[in-house]
């Protein structure tokens, strides 16, 4: 049986753990068929290894870390026991101020950390026609974060997958289904270390 306890708190009599995944249209699944994202695909792949997790994919489409801050509180909701935070990529393409990127991904981890969440962040890469001192900005944000709030880190979602024609839809930039299987073996020892700190 089901009992929905504290955000956070994962009791063994609790199951499945829920891991919710807040980002942009890389979790949502643009241009993939229904119910074909990573996050779809992550849990079933855990799922088969034996872990009994259920993914709440929080990604909307052309999402921001501003955007993921203002729905934080409604996403948390669902109660989840984790939390992935994929965002960032939105930014970058619209050449937003890192210094924005890093205030808005801080308060989210801050909330995070003030309701006892664990979190998985996900870095991001900033496109190579922003520039180098844009980029170096940019890029810098993830890792600082997560060293600052001593989260979890996994440094680029899209390693192995960035361009790369083969794994990518036509636009370049989102995974197709080759790319999300690629995502998602990269990310599954991530997340299976993220659920071994919920025992």
């Amino acid at each position: 049986m089901v009992t929905f306890g504290t955000a956070g708190a994962a009791p063994a009599a609790e199951t499945p753990v829920r891991i919710l995944v807040l980002g942009d249209s890389l979790a949502s699944g643009y241009g993939l068929e229904a119910g074909r994202s990573f996050p779809a695909r992550l849990e079933e792949v855990l799922r088969q290894a034996g872990h009994d997790v259920r993914i709440l994919n929080a990604g909307i489409a052309g999402d921001t870390t501003a955007g993921g801050l203002a729905r934080l509180d409604w996403s948390l909701a669902a109660k989840p026991h984790a939390v992935m935070v994929e965002l960032g990529g939105n930014d970058g393409l619209r050449g937003v101020d890192p210094r924005s990127t890093h205030a808005n991904l801080d308060a989210i981890l801050t909330r995070l950390k003030s309701r006892n969440i664990p979190v998985l962040l996900t870095g991001m890469i900033a496109p190579p026609n922003m520039g180098r001192d844009y980029g170096e900005a940019f890029n810098a944000v993830f890792s600082n974060l997560a060293k600052r709030h001593g989260v979890a880190f996994y440094p680029f979602i899209l390693e192995g997958v960035a361009g790369r024609g083969d794994l990518n839809q036509d636009d370049g930039i989102h995974p197709n289904q080759s790319g999300v299987t690629i995502m998602v073996d990269r990310l599954v020892p991530h997340v299976v270390r993220l659920l071994e700190t919920l025992e």
